[in-house]
């Protein structure tokens, strides 16, 4: 099709600017790299976009749920539900806590968890003896909500924490009482993880954070990051070598009362954090004109080849742009495809490999029947969705994929 001059268009790609450049470098100059006013002034920021009381940086978004499932205590005897469909994070962080795992099914068509695949998980739990369930991770996949009020609805019924997986899903907004919400607003999760990956809606290289309403929480999540440390001299308990002989608190001295982890985040992170949070919206923006570009030029193409279905009452911030694909009716395997794309220098991927099938988890829980799932996993395919594409770029995307399929040009 092509004579290979074309760019490379891969699935997802960070957008960095003059600007962002020039926030890092002021950073690399100043007196502070980690621990310091950019940290601060990201986690505020968080407050406002997600309307969370509070906000906690830390390394990544796997740190971000690892340090949920730490504040929560989960850990041996306990269980957490979590969607199959999802980067291997979402199951590994409260499995490294000592958590059991309950995988959910999905909707075979959003990819999301709702009530009913929840209920179900419990059912199974309860009748296998997984562990005491105490928590749900429900993940907002693609960008999309999985139901956060109904979720949040049933899990309160049942005594479950919220731990919202929204690696996918920052700035996306959902309907809810009459109203719109942002997910990590404190709402219908108790914690929500986020991700900021330069494949996500805004890039901080590797980083991450957590929201939550609970000032508790939240405390504990800000001393889990930073190895347990607690400098509130009110709560030491070694007064011997707390104080000195006037009664202050010694300068140097801190104490641990649990360990924790180096998950913090550094100011040269979050700088370029902050500075991408400037550009939020034309991010968001973009990627929902692009979506709707992907969509037009994709709709003669179906049935063989459809977006991903919506989710009801929710408006995506996008972050992957998925097709499904029916590769069995026509008679090609999805890895002929991929190649035959890369060969017009278009990479694409597959998000994800339920989580169940890993062989870890095959052998822990044995073979488990999540068939939504496993029919979604089966027709996925991510084409390129990243800000800085072109009109002309969803159209090349299109046109060579239609070729590949042997179902002409759109």
């Amino acid at each position: 099709m092509s004579d290979g001059a074309e760019r490379p268009l891969p699935y997802g790609r960070h957008a960095v600017d003059d600007d962002d450049v020039a926030a890092v470098a002021r950073t690399l100059r100043g007196d502070w790299l980690t621990g310091g006013p950019a940290v601060a002034g990201f986690e505020a920021a968080l407050t406002r976009v997600t309307g969370a009381s509070h906000a906690i940086a830390c390394a990544s978004g796997t740190a971000a749920l690892h340090l949920a499932a730490l504040a929560l205590d989960l850990g041996p005897g306990d269980a957490v539900v979590v969607p199959t469909l999802t980067f291997l994070a979402t199951a590994n962080a409260p499995r490294h806590a000592g958590a059991e795992i309950a995988f959910a099914d999905v909707d075979p068509d959003t990819g999301l968890m709702g009530v009913a695949e929840l209920e179900a998980a419990l059912a199974r739990a309860e009748a296998e003896g997984t562990g005491r369930v105490r928590a749900a991770f429900p993940v907002h996949l693609n960008g999309q909500c999985a139901d956060p009020a109904g979720l949040a609805a049933a899990c309160r019924a049942r005594g479950l924490a919220v731990v919202a997986d929204a690696a996918h899903a920052f700035a996306t907004r959902y309907a809810a009482g009459g109203a719109e919400r942002a997910v990590g607003a404190d709402a219908d999760a108790l914690l929500t993880a986020f991700s900021f990956h330069p494949v996500k809606v805004i890039a901080m290289g590797e980083g991450g954070a957590v929201t939550t309403g609970s000032a508790a929480l939240a405390e504990r999540l800000t001393r889990l990051r930073n190895h347990g440390i607690a400098r509130d001299a009110g709560a030491f308990r070694n007064r011997d070598l707390a104080f000195d002989s006037g009664g202050a608190a010694n300068p140097w001295y801190y104490e641990m009362a649990e360990p924790g982890l180096n998950y913090r985040a550094s100011d040269i992170h979050c700088a370029l954090a902050l500075s991408q949070l400037a550009k939020l919206d034309r991010f968001v923006a973009r990627r929902a004109a692009l979506v709707a570009r992907y969509d037009a030029l994709l709709a003669p193409l179906a049935p063989a080849v459809r977006p991903v279905a919506r989710a009801p009452g929710c408006r995506p911030a996008w972050h992957l742009y998925v097709v499904h694909i029916d590769f069995a009716g026509l008679g090609i395997e999805r890895a002929e495809v991929m190649r035959r794309l890369r060969g017009e220098r278009i990479l694409t991927q597959v998000h994800y490999t339920p989580v169940h099938l890993q062989p870890y988890y095959r052998d822990r829980y044995g073979a488990l029947d999540l068939p939504g799932a496993e029919a979604y996993y089966r027709r996925a395919l991510s084409l390129p969705l990243f800000p800085a594409m072109a009109d002309d770029d969803v159209v090349r995307v299109v046109a060579a994929l239609g070729h590949v399929l042997g179902l002409g040009r759109t």
